[in-house]
């Protein structure tokens, strides 16, 4: 039986140029399609932390807040005390 090629039977490689190129392409393409989440993922990460930074400032200014309250009270705790101790 003569073969239709020229040469010898099992003489012939497969070409790793074009599947190399193939699964680049394939990587590619996924990556690609990838983007869009890794974008969204971004997106959330940062909107966490921006949330966590905006809760940090709210407690530190009710922190403040207290702090100037308490400080108003002591000073008027202290008026009192010296108005009656005077009287």
């Amino acid at each position: 039986m003569i073969t239709p090629t020229k040469e010898p039977v099992g003489s012939a490689t497969p070409d790793v140029t074009v599947i190399g190129a193939n699964d680049s392409r394939q990587n590619r393409t996924r990556e690609m399609q990838l983007i869009p989440e890794a974008l969204a993922r971004a997106h959330i990460h940062e909107r966490l932390r921006e949330a966590q930074e905006d809760r940090r400032s709210a407690r530190l200014l009710a922190a403040r807040r207290m702090q100037r309250r308490a400080e108003r009270a002591s000073l008027r705790a202290r008026r009192a005390l010296a108005m009656a101790v005077m009287h």
